[in-house]
């Protein structure tokens, strides 16, 4: 045998660097590792992270700021399977930190996340890659990435997967994506709704309350609700409310079956099944206030089917309700409220809480939580409408008082339901004078400044209510409560404005109120939304109509136009026709402008100046200055020359007033009669006239002297005597066509005679108001002062005269100088068979070319009267 040779070791090339074991106790250390080439190495280094992540919050804290998130990511992409799965460990742990998914979600690292839940990868890496989402799907943001990066059906079929894990980290972070509308509709496109009922007989509850969760959010649609019932999702349902053991899942079950008694096919089911039975023992015997909150709003929903309200009330709901308003949770109180809310639709069970459901509420005002009074005031505005029984009842269980602070509160819902409640109750005088003395007015001040349109609305309403006594608008419009509902007429909104409207329709009743509008400019928005075919509404009309017959010299000037029931009273002018969006200046400020070449303002005023005040209080309205004693002596004569015209002479009415102003007096009727001709005057007549003038200077100095003084429209003491004597002789006239006649007459006789229409032209009356505005150095000029009137002049004098003695005339202006006087007249000697009287008949009268005569309305004459 040979000797045997060791074989000698061959030494490891020269390029190959020998195996070296590290042994490592930093975090920095390892994370410097996470940039290495090998394998082994960064699988190791993974795992370390790993464990050091589980520790704490710190440590992670920790490795982000070492760095180590975004080397991390780059792993979740990498070839080798368990360094790609140890990367996702990491990020399944690190994702509970709110910094953490803020990077990732910058480094936009989802779809590598997500690449992660495919079918081929192993359960662990799909464990944390779901833990992973569930912890993004948190934010906003994150929803949006994993949306955008098609997250949904990976996980969705994660749903199946034999893991627990798996399942419940998919099915949190679907229900997180639930809560986003779009998601929710991804969801119904993708058929999720069948592998989460399947999660519902999972044997780990925590899996069937996520399960729960998401179905009770994803059934908030209709579609999601058909399907839930199609595959038979209902019988889940009501076997898990069947089960006592399970009564850690009856809250959110009960929620799902709240949602899906919106679906009236899933209603029926439940119905035939007996589940609405169900839901009522649930009210009625649990002590859990979630359980009893979610029965009554599964109540609330069943109640919007008429059949479900006829059947509650059956099974006396109302008696579960109303013990439900006591419970100690607020919850259950807000739910049972709005369940009552629904009840109401049934009449039945209106009445049933009379006595047994509205002092319950009322105690529910006084809660310290906005919701539960906002809940409160809504039930209570359902019960009170159209029910005056139980608006008396709120009052009897002293709800006025909070419903009126309620006005206050914080939630828009709350005070739009009190100012609901109020309205309702302010139908009846008694109630409304109860509110009024709790100082409703200035309550609701708040509300109408709001800028919730429901509020706004529901606050002009109330508005509309309560302000149908003076008191309540003298308050209202003292408060300041005229400026803000004047500027809802400017609201977009069609409810807010036609609300609006009818408040200031309520509000215009009273002169003042209707002044002080007009001056905030309702007139003129009004008239705004009237021209609008999709602005104007039932109340813009009449609230225009209403403010225009408070202001008639408005109306007359904007429409042309004065009815019977739209009385001339002292003040009232002439203007003329205005354009749209033209202010009518006031009588004050037309009596204090200097004669102009514009046309005459025609005032009636009937007031007397019997009474003489001390000789300084003079007016300040320097062309109508005046002593008191040549008026006296003027109507002294006046009066003679009229007692010289008719043979009964006529006294002052007892009716007549007497207006101590002292403030204004005119020129007389002679002197302004008699100008152009003072050739034939006597001596004494020079004299008087002169005294006069000098009368007139002396007072154009004190008025000049004292512009603070109290202004007061000019008096027409012609047209005082004019109603002196129209008072006595028609009167006693019986016939109406007969009073008519005689009324003509007796204006055409003032105002120049009769004119025959081919001489028309020759009667000159352009001269004699010339000479009138000359001689009171004014463009006003009282009625009764105009001797020779033309069509509108005899118009407006005919019109003042009818309404001062009762006779129905109206007053309309047409063009081209016209106007005439319509009366309505009934034939009685065409009365029928059977004795009714016919339909009056309008006609136009006559004040011109034969004054007294009648004309029936669009006949020739009358035409050629109203028309050139």
């Amino acid at each position: 045998m040979g000797k045997k040779v060791k074989k000698e070791v061959e030494p490891p090339p020269k390029d190959v660097f020998d195996p070296l074991t590290i042994e490592s106790k930093k975090a920095a250390t390892v994370v410097l590792m996470l940039h290495s080439p090998e394998e082994e190495i960064l699988a190791k280094a993974c795992e370390a992270i790993y464990k050091f992540a589980l520790k704490g919050e710190e440590n992670k804290a920790t490795l982000l700021e070492l760095g180590a998130v975004e080397p991390l990511t780059k792993l979740l992409t990498h070839e080798d399977r368990i360094v790609r799965r140890n990367a996702t460990m990491i990020f399944g742990v690190l994702t509970s930190n709110n910094d953490v998914k803020k990077l990732l979600r910058e480094l936009e690292v989802m779809s590598s996340v997500i690449a992660q839940l495919s079918p081929e990868e192993e359960v662990v890496i799909h464990e944390f890659a779901s833990l992973c989402l569930a912890n993004m799907s948190i934010e906003y943001t994150g929803k949006v990435q994993i949306f955008e990066n098609g997250g949904l059906e990976p996980l969705i079929k994660l749903l199946s997967s034999p893991d627990p894990d798996v399942k419940k980290n998919s099915i949190e972070c679907i229900f997180n994506l639930a809560q986003d509308f779009q998601c929710r509709t991804m969801l119904q496109e993708l058929n999720a709704i069948p592998p989460v009922l399947d999660l519902l007989k999972s044997e780990y509850p925590i899996i069937q309350l996520l399960a729960l969760k998401t179905l009770g959010v994803i059934t908030n649609d209709k579609e999601s609700q058909a399907v839930l019932r199609d595959y038979q999702g209902l019988d889940h349902l009501i076997k898990i409310l069947e089960t006592k053991e399970l009564n850690d899942l009856h809250v959110e079950a009960l929620s799902v079956v709240a949602n899906c008694l919106e679906d009236m096919d899933s209603m029926a089911l439940i119905q035939q099944t007996g589940g609405l039975k169900k839901l009522l023992v649930f009210a009625e015997n649990s002590t859990v206030p979630d359980i009893q909150k979610n029965a009554a709003r599964a109540i609330t929903k069943a109640a919007y089917d008429s059949e479900n309200r006829k059947l509650f009330h059956e099974q006396e709901v109302e008696k579960c309700l109303v013990t439900l308003l006591g419970s100690e949770s607020d919850g259950t109180k807000i739910a049972a409220s709005q369940a009552i809310s629904a009840m109401c639709e049934n009449s039945n069970s209106k009445d049933f809480f009379n006595t047994q459901g509205i002092p319950q509420l009322v105690q529910l005002l006084k809660s310290d939580n906005d919701e539960v009074r906002e809940a409160a005031a809504l039930a209570l505005a359902n019960l009170t409408t159209c029910n005056p029984t139980n608006a008396n009842a709120v009052a009897e269980a002293d709800g006025i008082d909070p419903l009126i602070n309620a006005l206050s509160s914080k939630r828009d819902g709350a005070i739009a339901n009190a100012a609901t409640v109020l309205t309702n109750m302010a139908t009846q005088e008694p109630l409304r004078a109860s509110m009024q003395s709790h100082d409703i007015t200035h309550a609701i001040l708040g509300p109408l400044c709001s800028t919730n349109t429901s509020v706004q609305s529901k606050a002009a309403l109330a508005v509309a209510a309560t302000a149908c006594d003076a008191e309540a608008r003298t308050e209202l419009r003292n408060g300041g409560g005229l400026e803000p509902l004047v500027q809802l007429l400017h609201s977009k909104n069609d409810e807010v404005r036609s609300h609006a409207s009818q408040a200031v329709m309520v509000c215009a009743n009273d002169e003042l109120t209707a002044a002080e509008l007009g001056k905030l400019g309702a007139l003129d928005i009004l008239e705004e939304i009237n021209l609008s075919v999709s602005r104007k509404n039932k109340f813009s009309e009449a609230a225009y109509n209403k403010l225009l017959n408070n202001n008639l010299p408005l109306k007359y000037s904007k429409t042309g136009y004065l009815s019977s029931s739209n009385i001339i009273t002292d003040g009232f002018y002439d203007y003329g026709r205005i354009n749209p969006g033209t202010r009518l200046l006031s009588l004050k400020e037309l009596c204090l402008q200097e004669p102009n070449d514009q046309r005459a303002v025609f005032l009636i005023n009937n007031k007397s100046l019997d009474i003489s005040p001390p000789m300084e209080e003079k007016t300040s309205e320097v062309g109508y200055g005046r002593s008191i004693s040549s008026l006296s002596s003027l109507r002294r004569a006046s009066k003679e020359k009229s007692s010289s015209r008719f043979s009964t002479g006529f006294s002052s009415p007892t009716e007549e007033k007497s207006e101590s102003s002292g403030r204004t007096t005119i020129i007389s009727k002679s002197a302004t009669k008699e100008k152009g001709s003072r050739k034939g005057r006597g001596k004494k007549e020079e004299e008087k006239v002169k005294e006069e003038e000098e009368v007139l200077s002396v007072l154009k100095l004190v008025a000049e002297s004292s512009p603070e003084k109290e202004w007061f429209p000019p008096p027409d003491p012609d047209f005082y005597l004019y109603v002196c004597e129209v008072t006595k002789s028609i009167l006693p006239i019986v016939s109406i066509k007969e009073q008519i006649e005689v009324l003509a007459k007796y204006v055409a006789e003032k105002m120049g005679g009769e004119i025959p229409k081919g001489k028309l032209s020759d009667f000159s009356w352009e001269l004699h108001i010339s000479e009138l505005k000359f001689q009171l150095k004014s463009n006003v000029i009282p009625i009764g002062y105009i001797k020779k009137g033309t069509f509108y002049h005899r118009a407006l004098l005919f019109k003042a005269l009818a309404d001062k003695v009762g006779v129905g005339s109206s007053l309309v202006r047409g063009e081209y100088g016209r106007a005439w006087n319509e009366v309505k007249l009934r034939n009685e000697s065409l009365k029928g068979v059977t004795g009714r009287l016919p339909a009056p008949e309008v006609y136009i009268v006559d004040l011109m070319f034969r004054p007294g005569e009648l004309m029936k309305l669009r006949s020739g004459d009358a035409d050629l009267y109203r028309f050139l």
